[in-house]
């Protein structure tokens, strides 16, 4: 896509782009900042568990903004859609869509493993641009070249070779970590270590707040 694309990392797996004047945000949980979706034109949440589906979240940013709108999985769309006739629109895996001037794509279907115990529940991860990749809680492998990786670096359902290996498949220019909020700052180093030594790939870390355009 032409144009400049600024990506500003949130705490944990939120992160907010924009382009245009426009602002998409993804994820703004429960483990994000409260102004996570100040400003928002569209905001696209991934699944269900509370550190990527906060409500008050959602309602501020579409009261806020009467012209923005929400996409999400059905499970979601379920909680909030009543409140915002017509604002809420639900996706699914091989959806298309355009939310504030991003083309989004959707992959995936299904949250990681956590537990063989724990039922899975929906997941769904968005391409942005074609450019962006975003896959929630899954280590999902879209069949379109990704310049940008959104990595969950770290959480209860994956381990850092699994980590590892999903950017070697995902094999993008650039990754960035999210879903980092239950990595300590200790750890962190032995992280970029060794998913910079063997992901194949321009390892990044954006601490909450800060910016990288491209």
């Amino acid at each position: 896509m032409d144009g400049s694309m600024k990506l500003t990392k949130k705490s944990h797996a939120c992160v907010r782009l924009e382009k245009g004047g426009r602002t998409l945000v993804i994820d703004p949980g429960g483990f994000s900042e409260e102004d996570a979706t100040a400003g928002a034109d569209a905001v696209l949440v991934t699944h269900e568990h509370a550190d990527h589906f906060d409500e008050g979240r959602l309602r501020a940013a579409l009261e806020a903004n009467p012209d923005a709108g929400i996409w999400t999985l059905r499970s979601v769309a379920e909680k909030i859609s009543a409140a915002f006739p017509g604002r809420v629109h639900t996706v699914g895996h091989g959806d298309t869509f355009t939310a504030a001037g991003f083309d989004v794509q959707v992959h995936g279907e299904l949250h990681a493993v956590i537990h063989p115990d724990i039922p899975r529940i929906t997941n769904v991860g968005y391409l942005v641009d074609g450019r962006v990749f975003h896959p929630g809680d899954a280590l999902t492998v879209p069949d379109h070249p990704v310049e940008t990786l959104l990595l969950p670096v770290m959480a209860p359902w994956n381990k850092i070779s699994e980590v590892i290996d999903y950017v070697r498949e995902v094999k993008p220019q650039r990754a960035y970590d999210v879903h980092d909020a239950l990595l300590t700052d200790l750890a962190r180093p032995v992280y970029d270590r060794q998913i910079g030594a063997l992901g194949g790939t321009d390892h990044q870390r954006l601490a909450p707040g800060a910016s990288a355009e491209f």
